[in-house]
């Protein structure tokens, strides 16, 4: 059996807020840049997945504590839809995706890792990005440092965002 030691995930074990930690991201606004919170507005806010499928790996949660679109009224489901959209050209048009995964996993039977709170991911994908190494040794490389995509993707939300804010 192979072993991949990757210590900076110890922190996804350990340090875990009481209760929810959405929305504990999402009472604590003071906190965006150290959660790498990329876009807030009184409805929602996007976020950086800080163990990304790959670079630039990133989602939008509503603020409000539910489990389910069924749960939101529909004009706030309708204004995560038009961020959604937006957000799709960030990382397409921004970014340099050449395309992009988007989707919900609804409660734990459906994959949910945080099964309690609604959250859509958005995952940039580029020609190629599933190589060799991936299939041979189940283990994927980023070539990109966290930091520089929570930046750029920052400062894309100000053009792209911004003016949906709720």
């Amino acid at each position: 059996m192979d072993n991949l030691y990757a210590p900076w995930r110890s922190a996804y074990f350990e340090k875990k807020p009481d209760g929810c930690i959405f929305c504990h991201i999402a009472a604590h606004a003071a906190d965006d840049n150290a959660n790498k919170v990329f876009y807030r507005d009184s409805l929602c806010y996007g976020v950086m997945n800080k163990y990304p499928y790959t670079p630039g790996h990133c989602m939008l949660i509503p603020l409000v504590h539910v489990d389910s679109p069924t749960l939101l009224d529909n004009s706030h489901w309708l204004h995560l839809n038009t961020l959604a959209r937006a957000l799709c050209s960030i990382l397409l048009e921004g970014y340099g995706a050449q395309g992009v995964n988007m989707g919900a996993n609804i409660r734990q039977s459906a994959g949910a890792g945080i099964p309690d709170h609604l959250h859509l991911h958005f995952v940039p994908r580029y020609r190629g990005d599933t190589n060799f190494i991936t299939a041979i040794a189940d283990l994927r490389v980023y070539g990109v440092d966290f930091e520089q995509i929570f930046t750029k993707i920052k400062q894309l939300s100000d053009r792209f965002l911004a003016p949906l804010r709720a």
